[in-house]
């Protein structure tokens, strides 16, 4: 696997974009930096981290997903291989919140971006963009954010869990087609408040009370409502309040 490292860059997911057009990319090809000046989270959101302390890489991915319809198979498998990867290191009540965050006792740990692109030939090749808090000890203003150290009460060794954690993703995205149900699985059973009464928010339509039931195999989450009907919600519509 094709591994780079640096120090401080805007965004991983933007240098391998320059060095896939530049042919410079293999499969697998991962940017890793020690700081991220400009990282970006789902729907735009800023990701920033602590210098030194956490990871940021981005993942160049071709040759895999052969189907539209696979799309959201691919943040399945991505999900779930940072979940196995936790679960290694004894990382404790760990959930897979809806469309892309990872976490730990109720706190985000880690985040992922997945870009997707359709090329003339209908070939599908993606940049999948981590980022996992690590031993970051404290998150000023960020209630809501935890860390590997904060969870386990110890450091980890980056570099160590940067090979396990690749290793977990490579494996897990290239059998994704034949380890299908096996990774809805997991990913399902591992929702973060699944089952369980929960505020949301649409837009400027308010807030609501639901229960998260389930997530379809185009990424839609399917929320019960009070009245007892299901709805079915893409990433941009609804906004899981805790």
């Amino acid at each position: 696997m094709q591994v780079i490292k640096l120090n401080a860059i805007p965004s991983t997911n933007d240098f391998l974009k320059e060095l896939i057009q530049t042919g410079n990319a293999e499969n697998f090809c991962c940017v890793v930096a020690e700081n991220q000046t400009k990282g970006r989270g789902q729907m735009g959101a800023s990701w920033s981290v602590e210098e030194g302390k956490n990871l940021t890489f981005s993942l160049y991915i071709e040759n895999i997903i052969a189907d539209i319809a696979e799309i959201y198979l691919l943040n399945v498998a991505v999900a779930v291989s940072i979940f196995r990867t936790l679960e290694r290191n004894n990382i404790s009540k760990i959930a897979i919140k809806w469309p892309n965050d990872i976490m730990a006792d109720n706190k985000k740990l880690g985040g992922i971006l997945i870009e997707n692109s359709i090329k003339g030939d209908g070939s599908i090749t993606s940049i999948v963009g981590i980022g996992l808090n690590v031993n970051q000890k404290s998150f000023e203003n960020i209630p809501t954010a935890s860390s590997m150290l904060i969870n386990a009460s110890k450091n980890f060794d980056k570099e160590v869990l940067l090979m396990d954690l690749l290793h977990e993703l490579e494996t897990t995205i290239v059998s994704m087609k034949f380890n299908r149900a096996e990774l809805w699985s997991i990913y399902k059973s591992n929702l973060f408040r699944k089952d369980v009464p929960t505020v949301f928010e649409i837009g400027d339509s308010g807030r609501f009370m639901g229960i998260v039931r389930d997530v379809s195999a185009q990424g839609l989450l399917i929320v019960e409502h009070e009245d007892e009907s299901f709805h079915h919600y893409n990433i941009k519509e609804i906004k899981m309040l805790y």
